[in-house]
């Protein structure tokens, strides 16, 4: 797996934000509805300590990702997506750990759930495609290659699928 120090911090920043939005938007409501102060620092502290605690745990799970500890990293993954089962990150690492361990339908599984959140989610498109190539159906891999040319023209994601698809195709003619 190629996830650069770029990714996995663009992975990060995309995380922190996603817990942010919803939390300065309860802030907000709550600082006009005459909210106690005490609730909603309570609520800042809890908030603040389990983004930071979901990303600390993605972090661990990505650097055993790295050092291909798939199995290693799935218990961190669940403990990630049970907090939060609408984090397309983990879910997409989740379905990369079980394709690497060679669980191929939950593997899907977890690639559609992250595309259900996020149908333009490069790693997940990626890797699905990948898979799909994996189960011998270019057809799908393909679709997965066009939502990618049209989500980042060209990002790395695209050109590892665009590879795996001619090496597919090199290998079956």
């Amino acid at each position: 797996m190629r996830l650069s120090q770029r990714g996995l911090l663009v992975s990060t920043l995309t995380l922190g934000l996603a817990l942010a939005v919803p939390f300065g938007v309860s802030l907000a409501a709550n600082s006009g509805g005459g909210s106690s102060g005490g609730g909603s620092s309570s609520s800042s502290t809890t908030t603040t300590t389990s983004a930071t605690s979901e990303s600390a745990l993605y972090r661990q799970a990505s650097a055993m990702v790295d050092a291909k500890d798939y199995r290693g990293a799935m218990p961190i993954l669940e403990k990630i997506i049970a907090k939060n089962p609408r984090n397309a990150d983990a879910l997409n690492l989740m379905g990369f750990c079980s394709r690497k361990t060679g669980d191929g339908d939950g593997a899907e599984e977890y690639y559609q759930k992250a595309l259900a959140i996020n149908p333009n989610h490069l790693g997940a498109n990626e890797y699905l495609g990948e898979y799909y190539l994996e189960e011998k159906n270019l057809k799908k891999a393909q679709e997965r290659l066009k939502v990618l040319s049209k989500a980042c023209n060209g990002c790395e994601e695209q050109k590892e699928l665009e590879a795996a698809i001619e090496k597919f195709k090199s290998g079956n003619s």
